[in-house]
């Protein structure tokens, strides 16, 4: 029950980026149907697809949630994370994206943006040092392999990696 807790609990974030702040910083939600909305639509279900997949993989492999205060217990770095460090964030990028699209407002793509820079700094200053003491040398070959944001052409695997030396 408390692991189920913790799951739900670490949605706040997601929702709070996803709909939240768009609320606050929004003052009309109309949608005309036009190649934006489809565009919006379609960019929206990839990235919901995406990160659907990486809170599975952070439940089931990672043994943790997408929040910082109750991280995985794993390094995850198959799949998606085989191509890009992050991509769970991406996802959700990708997903203010298509609500600025769908709801044509520069308001959110602006969010948007601002959501980037935040975790782009975030990232470099906070969470990567803190995966590099909670994972050592794993994470440290990881990262220097697998781009933070530019996904890779072919998936990397520490697996091929040590099979290579």
């Amino acid at each position: 029950m408390k692991n189920l807790l913790l799951q739900i609990g670490s949605f706040v974030l997601p929702v709070t980026v996803l709909i939240v702040v768009p609320l606050l910083i929004e003052s009309r939600f109309q949608i005309d149907l036009d190649f934006f909305n489809v565009v919006g639509i379609l960019l929206g279900l990839i990235g919901l697809s995406i990160f659907v997949l990486t809170v599975r993989m952070f439940i089931q492999i990672g043994r943790g949630t997408l929040a910082p205060w109750s991280p995985t217990r794993k390094l995850i770095t198959g799949s998606l994370y085989g191509y890009m460090r992050n991509p769970m964030i991406t996802a959700v990028w990708t997903m203010l994206i298509a609500e600025s699209l769908v709801f044509h407002s520069t308001r959110i793509l602006i969010w948007a943006i601002v959501f980037f820079a935040i975790n782009h700094v975030y990232f470099i200053v906070s969470e990567e040092p803190g995966l590099v003491r909670r994972f050592g040398d794993e994470y440290a070959e990881y990262q220097k392999n697998v781009p933070r944001w530019i996904p890779r052409l072919k998936p990397w695997s520490p697996n091929t990696a040590n099979a290579r030396r």
